[in-house]
C-alpha cells in the first residue's frame, strides 16, 4: 500500500508526508516515565498515544524499532537544576535505596502498560544504565565550544550555542524570552546566564545518587539521558521523536541544542506531542497534586470518581480524542465512554452470529478506506471510532435481517472491523475475572432453586421438577433437604 501518512511535526508546525530515513526501517524514541511514583491517567495517554503510532506503523509495513526510556535518576524536583532528584527524595522519605524505588514504581508501571494493552517498546533503556554515554555526550559538547565546568558542574552555554545556531526552534521561543521567564533559582551562581542548563551535576555530600567523572562524583542533566540513549540505540539522526506537550520547553528543545552542539546536525526529523489531560482546565500531574493514579482508577478507589473504570474504558477514552487536543476528566465522559465501548464490542460479538446471504445491501466497500484516510491524517483515532460505530449501525441492520450480506462482504467485515478496533487501536474484550464470574454463576443457580422452592410450596410440582431436571441436565447436582436445596456442579 502506498504510505500516504501525515504527521504534525512540532517542529515545522503542519502536517508532513511521513517519510522515513531509511525505509522500511523506522527509528521510533519517545520520553517514558520518571519512577517514583504510581502511574496516572496523564501518563497514559502517551503511552497509548504513540502505541497506536507503533501499532500502525507495522501496520503500514514498516520495521521499527520503538525505544522508550525509563528516568531514573538526574530528574530534580523543578525540572531545572535545582533541588532534590525525584527517586532520591522518594527513597528518603521511604528509608529505601533509590534503585527499590526505581524498580517497584517500574513493575507497576509495565503491570498499569499491560492492562491498558500497551505494547512493551524494542527497548527500555533506563538513565542510569548509560552514564557512560552521557558522559561522552557532555566531552564532545565540551569539545566544541558549547558547554563550560563550574566548581565542578558542567553546562550547556545557551547564548553561544544561539550564536551559532538557533535556541528555540521547537518551542519558538527566542532567547529573550527564555531569560525574562527564567526563574533565578539557589545554585545559579555557577552559571554564566540563568537560561544554561546541567549537562553534569556535582553531587553535593547528602546526595545519594552519584557517579566518577572527568569533572566531579556527580550525576548527569535530566535532558542528556534522551540525548545520549537515542544516539545509541536510533543513530545519530532518527525519524520520530514524541512525548507530552509539557516536554517541548525545557526538555526537547535542550535535547535538540544537545544534539546539534554534540553532533553538529539536527537528531530527529519529526518531533510528535500529545496535548494533555486536565481536570477543570488544570493539567493533571504529581507537581499539582490532583493527579488520579492509573490503579485507583480500575478500582474506583478515588474519591473524584464515581465507580471504577476497566483500562479498555480508559483506553477507549483517550482515543476517542485527537491526540493533539485537551482530554478534561470527568465521570460523564469515562461512563460515556464505556458505553461506547460497549457498543463496539456487542456489535463485533453480533458480527460473529451473521450468516451470509446472496447480495450486500449495506456500505462495507469504503469503510477499510475511509479507516485508512483517518489514520493517514494524522492518527485521527476519534474518527476511526466515528467510522466504526457507522459499521456497527450496519451489524445491527444484519443482525436484525433489515439488510443482507454476501460472504465475501462479511469476511471484509470482519477483517476491517478486526483490523482498526484490536490490532491499529489495541481495544480488546474485557471480561470479569473468574472470581466474579463464578459469583454471578451462583447466584444465578440459587435464583433458580428459590423459584423451584416456590413452585413446591405452591405445589406447582411440574414446574418444580422441570428446573430441577433441567439443572441436572447440565450437570448440577440437587440435593433436598430440610434448610432447602444444595448444589454442587460436576464437572
Amino acid at each position: 500500500m502506498e504510505n500516504k501518512l501525515m504527521i504534525y511535526n512540532t517542529l515545522n508546525r503542519k502536517k508532513e508526508l511521513f517519510e522515513p530515513l531509511h525505509a522500511p526501517n523506522v527509528g521510533l524514541y519517545v520520553c517514558g516515565p520518571t519512577v517514583y511514583g504510581d502511574a496516572h491517567l496523564g501518563h497514559a495517554r502517551p503511552a497509548i498515544t504513540f502505541d497506536v503510532l507503533f501499532r500502525y506503523l507495522q501496520t503500514l509495513g514498516y520495521k521499527v524499532r520503538y525505544v522508550r526510556n525509563i528516568t531514573d535518576v538526574g530528574h530534580l524536583e523543578h525540572d531545572a537544576d535545582e533541588g532534590e532528584d525525584k527517586i532520591a527524595k522518594k527513597a528518603r522519605l521511604e528509608q529505601l535505596e533509590p534503585m527499590e524505588v526505581v524498580q517497584h514504581y517500574t513493575l507497576r508501571y509495565h503491570k498499569a502498560m499491560e492492562a491498558l494493552n500497551v505494547l512493551p517498546p524494542s527497548i527500555e533503556p533506563h538513565a542510569s544504565g548509560h552514564i557512560i554515554e552521557q558522559i561522552e555526550l557532555v566531552k564532545e559538547i565540551l569539545d566544541n565550544g558549547f558547554a563550560y565546568e563550574s566548581e565542578g558542574s558542567v553546562y550547556f552555554d545557551v547564548a553561544k550555542y544561539d550564536k551559532a545556531h538557533h535556541y528555540g526552534v521547537l518551542s519558538g521561543r527566542n532567547l529573550d524570552d527564555v531569560l525574562n521567564t527564567t526563574r533565578e533559582l539557589d545554585g545559579q551562581q555557577e552559571k554564566r546566564n540563568p537560561a544554561d542548563f546541567a549537562l553534569w551535576k556535582c553531587a553535593q555530600p547528602e546526595h545519594i545518587m552519584r557517579w566518577p567523572s572527568p569533572w566531579s562524583d556527580g550525576f548527569p542533566g535530566w535532558h542528556c539521558e534522551c540525548t545520549a540513549m537515542g544516539r545509541k540505540y536510533l543513530g545519530e539522526q532518527f525519524d520520530i521523536h514524541g512525548g507530552g506537550m509539557d516536554l517541548i520547553f525545557p526538555h526537547h528543545e535542550c535535547e535538540i541544542a544537545q544534539g546539534v552542539a554534540a553532533m553538529g546536525h539536527p537528531v530527529v526529523k519529526y518531533w510528535m506531542h500529545n496535548n494533555m489531560i486536565t481536570i477543570n482546565g488544570q493539567k493533571m500531574g504529581k507537581s499539582y497534586n490532583n493527579f488520579i493514579n492509573l490503579s485507583e482508577f480500575f478500582t474506583g478507589s478515588h474519591p473524584l470518581l464515581e465507580q471504577p473504570y476497566s483500562p479498555m474504558t480508559i483506553r477507549f477514552f483517550i482515543l476517542q480524542a485527537h491526540y493533539r487536543s485537551t482530554v478534561d476528566f470527568g465521570n460523564e465522559a469515562l461512563q460515556a465512554a464505556e458505553k461506547g465501548l460497549q457498543r463496539l464490542m456487542d456489535a463485533w460479538n453480533t458480527l460473529g452470529t451473521i450468516t451470509a446471504g446472496s447480495e450486500t445491501t449495506v456500505d462495507v466497500a469504503s469503510l477499510r478506506t475511509k479507516c485508512f484516510d483517518a489514520m493517514n491524517d494524522d492518527l485521527n483515532t476519534a474518527q476511526v471510532i466515528s467510522h466504526l460505530f457507522d459499521a456497527s449501525r450496519n451489524i445491527n441492520l444484519l443482525a436484525d435481517k433489515k439488510a443482507t450480506i454476501a460472504a465475501a462482504d462479511l469476511e471484509e467485515l470482519k477483517d476491517t472491523f478486526r483490523l482498526f478496533a484490536f490490532d491499529v487501536l489495541g481495544l480488546k474484550e474485557e471480561r470479569g475475572s473468574d472470581s466474579a464470574r463464578e459469583e454471578a454463576f451462583g447466584k444465578v443457580v440459587d435464583m433458580l432453586l428459590e423459584q423451584r422452592q416456590a413452585a413446591k410450596a405452591a405445589k406447582d410440582w411440574a414446574t418444580s421438577d422441570r428446573i430441577r431436571n433441567e439443572l441436572q441436565a447440565l450437570g448440577f447436582e440437587i440435593k433436598d433437604g430440610k434448610e432447602g436445596a444444595t448444589w454442587k456442579l460436576n464437572k
